[in-house]
């Protein structure tokens, strides 16, 4: 016989629960399922047009405004990764028409440290929903073992977070097709006409000294390149690597790490500068043509036996 006691005893009455909610949350519960219902008509009333949709993304990715911060950059593994950022996947979802997305906080523990969050995206027109529930640990600072107390802190820190899992939920309703065109428009916005691609380069150039105190070797160390072989994609690259620091995304020493030449590099330079030091024992012995004639004439002069 199952044991139902648990539930009993968690299990309130409606008489109860009537009393027990204060009238402003039912006031408020009932204004957001009234909203819900009317989001959902509107949208089955007035369905999303398509190639309206596909002009106004195109439009807006034509727009540096928005092409400058569509993309972000991170380390992993050793390695660069770039990717669509939170603001191209909202500015997408507004285009894409009858979507609605967005971040609450659902518990808050500060003696433990920490923020459960819920990230959702909702295509209203078809009904469909993604979300994400995640936990924040309120922590920051260089490595993220600091513990963070101010409520401004605690804000941002869950803002950041909340934000990579918005993106991840809005992307995944959205037509793949329909992202992938986006940012291939906003590539191309970066890289520019070729011939504003000198100015631009300099501007980047200027932007990293002044912004991050990078020098251009460090910047032709990232790219691979002399600045006299940059092109467009790289210099759309440095925009891209630009924004994901000054967001914080991404640490000046993870971009441009110190030049650490291996091991194998170190003993092949110590091992060149060893011979180059050792003394030459294979040129030939020369003898000095006056002495070689000097020895002939004494030796020619010698009474035999070698007596004076």
């Amino acid at each position: 016989m199952t044991d139902n006691s648990y539930d009993q005893d968690y299990i309130a009455t409606p008489a109860t629960a009537v009393a027990r909610r204060s009238q402003a949350t039912a006031v408020e519960q009932s204004r957001a399922a009234e909203e819900v219902r009317a989001a959902v008509v509107v949208a089955q009333q007035c369905p999303r047009d398509l190639d309206a949709a596909r002009r106004e993304m195109r439009q807006s990715c034509a727009q540096m405004g928005l092409a400058d911060k569509a993309f972000y950059e991170v380390p992993r593994a050793g390695e660069k990764i770039i990717g669509a950022s939170i603001h191209l996947a909202r500015e997408l979802a507004r285009c894409y028409g009858n979507f609605q997305s967005g971040f609450s906080e659902l518990d808050r523990d500060d003696v433990a440290g920490y923020s459960e969050i819920t990230a959702w995206a909702w295509d209203v027109e078809r009904n469909v929903r993604s979300s994400r529930t995640f936990r924040v640990m309120h922590k920051g600072g260089k490595g993220g073992n600091t513990p963070l107390k101010s409520e401004q802190d605690i804000y941002t820190n869950n803002s950041n977070a909340a934000a990579r899992r918005l993106r991840e939920v809005i992307f995944s309703l959205l037509p793949p097709w329909f992202k992938e065109e986006a940012e291939d428009l906003c590539r191309r916005t970066l890289i520019g006409p070729a011939d504003e691609l000198n100015r631009r380069a300099e501007n980047a150039i200027a932007s990293f000294n002044t912004t991050f105190k990078v020098e251009l070797a460090q910047l032709e160390r990232r790219i691979g390149k002399p600045r006299p072989e940059w092109t467009g994609e790289d210099v759309a690259d440095l925009g891209i690597l630009f924004n994901s620091l000054r967001r914080k995304e991404i640490t000046r020493e993870e971009a441009f790490p110190p030049d650490r030449s291996t091991a194998a590099e170190v003993a092949a330079t110590a091992a060149a500068a060893s011979a180059l030091a050792a003394p030459d024992t294979t040129a030939p012995t020369t003898i000095d043509e006056s002495d070689a004639e000097a020895e002939a004439f004494l030796a020619r002069d010698q009474p035999p036996g070698g007596q004076q």
